[in-house]
C-alpha cells in the first residue's frame, strides 16, 4: 500500500493507526493540519497545560528547588481532549522551537503518559508545506536542558513573586503588585531616565551661520573655529572651546567676523559607503516596528505570531515568515539563493554584491538554533500577499520582507563633501552628501536623518565673500524618555531578558500600573517611582544590571548543559535571602508576631501570623483622604476600595451616604440636575462624560462649553464650532446621542436545560446515586420531553450534581494511578 502524502514509507504501520500532533495555538494546528493531510490530526494545547500551584509557593526549597506541577484549571478539559485523542496513536509534539515550547512539550508528554526520552518532539522553524513535513520524518527526545532552563526561569521567578509581591503589596497598602527579574530592571531604567530628564540642567548656546558667495555661488557655512578654538554646539567636553551664552556675546563676533576677506581653504571630497543592516532579530524587529509603524512591542509580536502561523494564499495554507522569537542574524544558503534571485529581478542585477553576506552575531552568548526573522519565500513580495492579509499584518510583513533583501543588496554609496572658509582668525565650515548610488536604500528606504543638502563644487584657494551672518539661539536637550524601541534596545545591550521576554515585561509594567503612554514615549507613574526606589533600597541586586544579566548567562549554560539549574537557581536565591531578612516587617499591635498577606472570598488583606490564636486583621488598603468637602454635608471625603474598584465616600457613614465614581471632577454643572460633571473612561479607554448623581442619566462623549446654546440655555459640546446636546431643543444635533443599551436587571438567569446533554453517556453511571424524583426529571430530560418550569429546575439541580460527582471520580482515579 503506497504510502499517503507527508508519511514515511518505513511508518506505514504507524501511519496507518494515526499520528497526533501537538501545537501551541488552534491557527497552527489549522495551517499544520492542512499540510500534512489525512493519517495526521493536529490539535492545539492552546498554551501551556501544567504550571506551578497558584495558591501555593510549588517549589520544594530543601529538595533542591523540586518544583510541584499541576494542570491549569482552565487548560483541564483540553488535556483530557488530548489523552482521548491520543489513545492508540502515535504521538508528535510540535509546541514552538524555543524553551516554553519545551518545557509544554515535556509537561504534554507526561500528562499523555509518553516517555519524553522517546523521539516525540519536531520542530518547525518555518510553517511550509515542505519544512513541516521534513521536520515530521525526523523527531527527536526532548532536550531536557531546555526544560531545566526554562524550569530554572520559572522557579526563580515564583520565589522572587512569591516573597517580594506580597511585601510591596503591604509596603505600599495597594493590591496586584508584582516585581519580577527582568521587569522591575526595566522598570529601573524607565525611572533612572525620568530623574535624568528631571536632573537636567538647560545650556543656553549661540551659533552663527554664513552666507558666502564663492566662484559665482552661494553657501551657507556654519562659525567652526575662532583664533583656533572650537566653537562649542551643545555636545562634547566645553573645555578650552568657544561657548556663546549671550546674544549679545553672539551678535559682536558676527559684526567682527564681516570684516573680514574670505578664501577657500581646505576641501575635503570623500567616498562613504554605508553597509546595510542585518535581517531583523526579535529586538531588531520591535525596534523597526515602532519607530516605522507605531506598534507596540506586544502589538508586532500578536501580528508576527499570526504571520508566522500560517496564512491562506491561493495555493493553499502557509506561514508567511520564520520564526518570530530569535537573537540570531543567521540565514540559510537556500534563503540567500532565493534573495539574491528576487533582487536580480525586482531592483536590477546591479544591486547585488558579488558573493552573498553573511552576518556575525555581535553578541556573545546569541542561541543559534534560529534563523534571523525572513520570509519563508522572499518570491511571496508584500503586493502579491495583500489581498489576503489585514493592514496590520501586510505592514509588518512588508517591513520583514524589505529587510531581509536590504540585507544582502550593495552598500549605499554617498560622496560627502566639506569646505573650509577662512578669513582673519575666522574659519567656518560647510559639509554636504550627495547619494551616489541608492544601493540597499532602494528596498530599506532612506531615515529622515540621513538626508545632508550638498554644497558646490568650489576650488581650494577661491576667493568668498562672506554676505551676512546669522545667530542663532540653541539650548541643551535632555536624555529623550524610552519607546518601546529605545527601551528593547537597551535590555538588550545590557544583557537583560531574552528574545520571548522583551513584549510581555513591557506588558505587564504597563498593566501594573508602573508606567504609561505619552504617544510612544513611556513615563513612570508616580507609583512605579516608588516601587523602583523600594527596590533599589531594599533589594539592590534585585534590580541590578550587570547582577541580572549574569542570571541570564546562567541561564543560557543551563541551556546548553553547562551547569546545573538547581545551582544557577540558588546562586540568585541565597543574596535575595540575605536582602529579605534585612527588610523591617509589618508587626501586629496585638501580639507583636509579624503581619502577613491573606486573601479571602472579598480580597486581600493584612492578619496575624499567630492565626487562630489571634485574629487580630486589618485592611490591605487604608481610606485615602481627599482634600475635598461633602456636598452633602460638608465632612471631608476619601478614596475607598469596594468589590467594584475604588469610590469617593463622605466619612460621616452611616449618618451621610453620600458616594460617587472615583473619576476626574470638571467645572461643568449638569445641565439636568445641577450636579457636577465627571470625566471618566470606558473600557475601551474612550473619554465620556457623565453626571455625578447616579439617579441623573447626563451623558456627553464631548467635551463641555463654557458657551450656552442659544435656544435652550444648556452648555454647548465641543464638536465643530459647538453643538447642542438638549434632545428639547431645535437646534439640537441628534447625531450626539449615545446609543442606549438595554438595561439588565440585576443578574443575568441561566436558561433551564433543555433536550438530551451532551455528556450524558459518561453521566448515567451515576444516576442510581440520585433521588428518584431527580432521576426521572433527568430521564424525561434526555429523552427529549417537554418539561414544565418546576420539572426542568428539578433536571438542573440533577445535571450540576451528576457532574460534580463526575469530578469527583476523576479526581480518585488520578490519585490512585
Amino acid at each position: 500500500m503506497p504510502a499517503k502524502r507527508g508519511q514515511s514509507k518505513r511508518n506505514t504501520p504507524e501511519g496507518e493507526r494515526g499520528v497526533l500532533v501537538v501545537v501551541e495555538s488552534p491557527a497552527k494546528a489549522k495551517s499544520i493540519g492542512k499540510m500534512l493531510g489525512p493519517g495526521y490530526e493536529v490539535r492545539a494545547s492552546k498554551g501551556h497545560v501544567a504550571d506551578l500551584p497558584e495558591r501555593a509557593l510549588g517549589v520544594d526549597v530543601e529538595k533542591g528547588f523540586a518544583p510541584t506541577y499541576e494542570v491549569k484549571k482552565e487548560k483541564k478539559e483540553v488535556v483530557e481532549e488530548l489523552k482521548r485523542a491520543a489513545e492508540g496513536k502515535r504521538l508528535l509534539i510540535a509546541t514552538d522551537p524555543d524553551r516554553e515550547g519545551e518545557a509544554i512539550g515535556w509537561h504534554i508528554a507526561r500528562l499523555l503518559g509518553r516517555d519524553p526520552k522517546e523521539p516525540i518532539r519536531v520542530e518547525f522553524h518555518e510553517i511550509t508545506p515542505k519544512v513541516v513535513r521534513q521536520a515530521v520524518e525526523a523527531p527527536r527526545p526532548i532536550d531536557q536542558n531546555l526544560v531545566d532552563a526554562q524550569q530554572a526561569r520559572r522557579v526563580l521567578d515564583r520565589l522572587l513573586g512569591y516573597n517580594l509581591s506580597p511585601l510591596l503589596s503591604q509596603a505600599f497598602r495597594k493590591r496586584a503588585l508584582s516585581a519580577g527579574r527582568v521587569q522591575s530592571v526595566a522598570l529601573r531604567l524607565v525611572v533612572e531616565r525620568e530623574e535624568e530628564i528631571g536632573a537636567f540642567k538647560r545650556e543656553v548656546y549661540w551659533l552663527l551661520h554664513g552666507r558666502f558667495r564663492a566662484e559665482g555661488q552661494e553657501l551657507w557655512a556654519s562659525l567652526y573655529e575662532v583664533e583656533g578654538k572650537r566653537l562649542w554646539a551643545g555636545q562634547g567636553e566645553k573645555e578650552g572651546r568657544l561657548h556663546l551664552k549671550e546674544e549679545g556675546e553672539a551678535r559682536r563676533l558676527a559684526q567682527e567676523a564681516l570684516r573680514f576677506p574670505y578664501r577657500v581653504g581646505r576641501v575635503e571630497v570623500k567616498e562613504r559607503r554605508k553597509a546595510p543592516p542585518p535581517p531583523f532579530t526579535t529586538s531588531a524587529l520591535q525596534q523597526a516596528a515602532s519607530s516605522r509603524l507605531g506598534y507596540t512591542a506586544s502589538r508586532t509580536m500578536r501580528i508576527a505570531q499570526r504571520l508566522y502561523e500560517g496564512v491562506d494564499l491561493p495555493e493553499g495554507t502557509v506561514g508567511l515568515i520564520t520564526y518570530m522569537r530569535t537573537d540570531s542574524v543567521r540565514v540559510s544558503p537556500e534563503a540567500l539563493a532565493l534573495a539574491r534571485e528576487v533582487i536580480g529581478k525586482a531592483f536590477g542585477l546591479e544591486y547585488l554584491p558579488e558573493s552573498p553576506r553573511v552576518y556575525r552575531n555581535r553578541r556573545e552568548g546569541v542561541q543559534d538554533a534560529h534563523e534571523a526573522i525572513r520570509p519563508t519565500d522572499p518570491r511571496r513580495t508584500p503586493e502579491s500577499v495583500r489581498p489576503y492579509l489585514s493592514e496590520e499584518e501586510h505592514r509588518l510583513y512588508d517591513l520583514i520582507w524589505r529587510r531581509f533583501l536590504a540585507s544582502q543588496m550593495r552598500d549605499a554609496l554617498y560622496e560627502h563633501t566639506v569646505v573650509f572658509l577662512e578669513g582673519g582668525s575666522f574659519r567656518f565650515r560647510a559639509s554636504g552628501s550627495v547619494l551616489k548610488f541608492e544601493g540597499y536604500l532602494k528596498a530599506w528606504g532612506r531615515e529622515e536623518d540621513e538626508e545632508e543638502p550638498p554644497v558646490p563644487a568650489l576650488s581650494q584657494g577661491a576667493e568668498a565673500r562672506l554676505l551676512e551672518v546669522r545667530p542663532e539661539e540653541k539650548a541643551t536637550e535632555p536624555p529623550p524618555r524610552y519607546t518601546d524601541a529605545t527601551l528593547v534596545k537597551t535590555l538588550e545591550e545590557l544583557g537583560i531578558g531574552r528574545p520571548s521576554t522583551y513584549a510581555p515585561t513591557l506588558e505587564t509594567l504597563e498593566k501594573r500600573g508602573y508606567v504609561e503612554r505619552r504617544g510612544r514615549t513611556l513615563l513612570p507613574t508616580p507609583l512605579g517611582q516608588e516601587v523602583t526606589d523600594y527596590l533599589r533600597r531594599h533589594f539592590p541586586q534585585v534590580v541590578a544590571y550587570e547582577f541580572t544579566a549574569r542570571m541570564e548567562d546562567r541561564l543560557d549554560q543551563v541551556e546548553e548543559g553547562k551547569a546545573p539549574w538547581p545551582k544557577v537557581v540558588w546562586e540568585f536565591y541565597e543574596p535575595f535571602l540575605k536582602e529579605l531578612a534585612q527588610v523591617p516587617k509589618k508587626t501586629c499591635p496585638r501580639c507583636g508576631r509579624p503581619l502577613e498577606l491573606k486573601v479571602s472570598r472579598y480580597g486581600q488583606f493584612l492578619g496575624c501570623t499567630g492565626y487562630p490564636e489571634c485574629t487580630y486583621t486589618e485592611p490591605l488598603e487604608a481610606d485615602e483622604p481627599l482634600e475635598e468637602a461633602c456636598p452633602k454635608c460638608g465632612r471631608p471625603l476619601v478614596r475607598k476600595r469596594g468589590r467594584f474598584g475604588p469610590f469617593i465616600a463622605c466619612t460621616g457613614y452611616p449618618g451621610c451616604d453620600y458616594t460617587r465614581d472615583d473619576a476626574k471632577l470638571t467645572p461643568w454643572a449638569c445641565p439636568k440636575c445641577g450636579g457636577r460633571i465627571l470625566e471618566k473612561r470606558s473600557q475601551r479607554k474612550r473619554t465620556y462624560y457623565r453626571c455625578e448623581n447616579k439617579a441623573c442619566d447626563f451623558l456627553s462623549f464631548y467635551p463641555l462649553l463654557s458657551t450656552p446654546c442659544p435656544g435652550c440655555g444648556w452648555p454647548l459640546v465641543k464638536k465643530g464650532e459647538g453643538a447642542c446636546l438638549n434632545p428639547a431643543c431645535p437646534l439640537h444635533d441628534p447625531a450626539l446621542l449615545p446609543k442606549e443599551a438595554p438595561k439588565a436587571k440585576g443578574r443575568a438567569k441561566k436558561a433551564l436545560p433543555q433536550g438530551k446533554p451532551r455528556d450524558w453517556e459518561e453521566l448515567m453511571p451515576f444516576l442510581p446515586e440520585l433521588p428518584k424524583e431527580e432521576q426521572k426529571a433527568l430521564e424525561a430530560l434526555a429523552q427529549g420531553e417537554a418539561l414544565d418550569e418546576a420539572k426542568a429546575k428539578l433536571a438542573k439541580k440533577a445535571l450540576f450534581k451528576l457532574r460534580m460527582r463526575k469530578g469527583r471520580a476523576k479526581k480518585e482515579a488520578v490519585v490512585g494511578d
